[in-house]
């Protein structure tokens, strides 16, 4: 059996392995279904329940794509100007930092009292993004081999050139890495933002739902909403991974090899 089929089927034995533990332990138990709902009371409330928990799904995802698309532009963006200017990387980078190690979840309480309900969730999102795109962007702008940088300047090459046709391809595979990283993390912003939300009494996104299954005693659908969560996580870092292979496949030594 191929290595390829390993890593596919292997995960999905462990899958079922575990589901079947699940559903054993809540039979034997007789577990009442709001203390362990089974796996397949988990399935047939997500099919029940499917109109509400895909609108709140769609709704988590305009958010989380919302603020992956601001982390990679405010990323991206600064990174460029830290490699430009280290005055300005001097200056701004350790803001960077604060910005990512200040915990989300205490920040998200605040940005709902100062911001709409929408843009505070965005923030949050945003926040916990924004900070892998511009590290790894940054690290690979200034990784690049000095003696290619020379041979550009040698031939009277511009600045932006050198940054256009040198230093952007090459810090790719590290804004890729960052990628894959900020898909994740965005989720992430974007559930711990609707769960304070949630507790103010107000969202519609999915982990609200998760919340307002929680405050009824629902948990078969709080256990659907989380199943619906970590699919989307899951489909959200295998994007990021197909777009940095496709990016990369043709020149890259980390995607040939995997090729080959």
């Amino acid at each position: 059996m191929s290595e390829r089929v390993l890593r596919i089927v292997l995960p999905l034995i462990v899958l079922a392995f575990g589901v079947l533990v699940w559903d054993l332990v809540v039979r034997l138990n007789d577990l009442p279904p709001y203390i362990l709902p089974g796996p397949g009371l988990v399935v047939s409330t997500l099919i029940d329940d499917w109109p509400i928990l895909w609108t709140s799904l769609l709704a988590t995802l305009e958010t989380t794509f919302e603020g992956l698309a601001l982390a990679i532009v405010g990323g991206v963006g600064l990174a460029v100007l830290f490699n430009q200017s280290r005055l300005i990387e001097h200056s701004l980078y350790p803001y960077a930092v604060i910005l990512q190690v200040t915990p989300v979840v205490a920040i998200a309480p605040l940005l709902l009292i100062y911001l709409p309900q929408q843009a505070a969730v965005l923030a949050c999102a945003w926040i916990v993004a924004f900070f892998p795109v511009l590290a790894n962007t940054t690290l690979g702008l200034n990784s690049i081999d000095h003696n290619l940088a020379d041979l550009f300047r040698l031939y009277g090459a511009s600045r932006w050139r050198v940054l256009w046709e040198l230093k952007l391809p090459a810090a790719l595979p590290h804004m890729l890495a960052g990628l894959k990283i900020a898909g994740g993390l965005s989720l992430i912003g974007a559930v711990v933002a609707e769960i304070a939300a949630g507790s103010a009494g107000a969202g519609s996104g999915l982990a609200y739902r998760i919340a307002e299954s929680g405050y009824r005693l629902n948990i078969p659908r709080m256990f659907a909403a989380l199943l619906l969560l970590s699919i989307a996580g899951i489909a959200i870092f295998g994007l990021m991974s197909l777009i940095a292979h496709l990016a990369l496949r043709s020149w890259h030594e980390s995607a040939v090899a995997r090729e080959s």
